[in-house]
C-alpha cells in the first residue's frame, strides 16, 4: 500500500535512484549490523560502516572470517576487510568485496562524530512524549496575566484549537456578565 504520494513506487525508479545515488546517501544505504553487545551497549541495531571498523562476516563464501574494514568502496557497494582476498595468476593478491548487509560490526572505531551519531540514535534515551514538553494552563490564571501586560486574546499566538478554546470560554465569561 502506498502511503506517501510523492514517493514514487516504480521498479524501474527506484533502482535508478539506488544505483544513481551520491556518495553521502550511498554512506547511509552501505550500514552494518552491531554485534548483540554493541548492540546491547549502544542500544542501536546498526550503523554505516567505516574504514578501521573491526567486523565478523555472517554470509556467503567466507562466513566466519574476521578482519579490520580496510576501504569502503562506495563506488561499488563493496568494503574490503583485511585478509580475505584472492591470488592472481601473476601471483598479486586482490581484495574481495563483500556487501555492508552480510557483516556484523564487532568493534566499532569511535571518534567525535561517531560517538554524536550514537547518542542521538540511542533508543533508551527518554524521547520527549507530545504532552511533556505542553504546560496545562488554567484559563483564568492565563486572562489575568495577559491582562497585566494589556495583551489581548485575539493577538495571543498559539495553536488554533487551543486559541478557539480561550476564545470560545471567553465569550461565555462576557455573557454571563452582560
Amino acid at each position: 500500500m502506498k502511503f506517501n504520494a510523492d514517493v514514487s513506487s516504480s521498479r524501474r525508479k527506484s533502482r535508478k535512484a539506488h544505483f544513481s545515488a551520491p556518495s553521502s546517501i550511498r554512506r547511509k544505504i552501505m550500514s552494518s549490523s552491531l554485534a548483540k553487545d554493541l548492540r546491547g551497549k549502544y542500544n542501536t541495531r546498526s550503523l554505516p560502516i567505516r574504514k578501521d571498523d573491526e567486523v565478523r562476516i555472517v554470509r556467503g563464501k567466507y562466513k566466519g572470517r574476521e578482519g579490520k574494514v580496510t576501504q569502503v568502496y562506495r563506488k561499488k557497494w563493496v568494503i574490503h576487510v583485511d585478509r580475505v582476498q584472492r591470488d592472481k595468476s601473476n601471483g598479486a593478491t586482490v581484495p574481495i568485496g563483500i556487501h555492508p548487509s552480510n557483516v556484523v560490526i564487532t568493534s566499532i572505531k569511535l571518534d567525535k562524530d561517531r560517538r554524536a551519531i550514537l547518542d542521538r540514535k540511542d533508543r533508551k534515551k527518554a524521547p520527549k512524549a507530545a504532552g511533556e514538553d505542553v504546560e496545562m494552563v488554567d484559563l483564568s490564571s492565563l486572562r489575568s496575566s495577559l491582562a497585566s501586560h494589556r495583551i489581548s486574546l485575539q493577538n495571543l499566538t498559539c495553536h488554533p484549537a487551543a486559541k478557539s478554546a480561550v476564545l470560545t470560554e471567553n465569550r461565555i465569561h462576557a455573557k454571563r456578565f452582560a
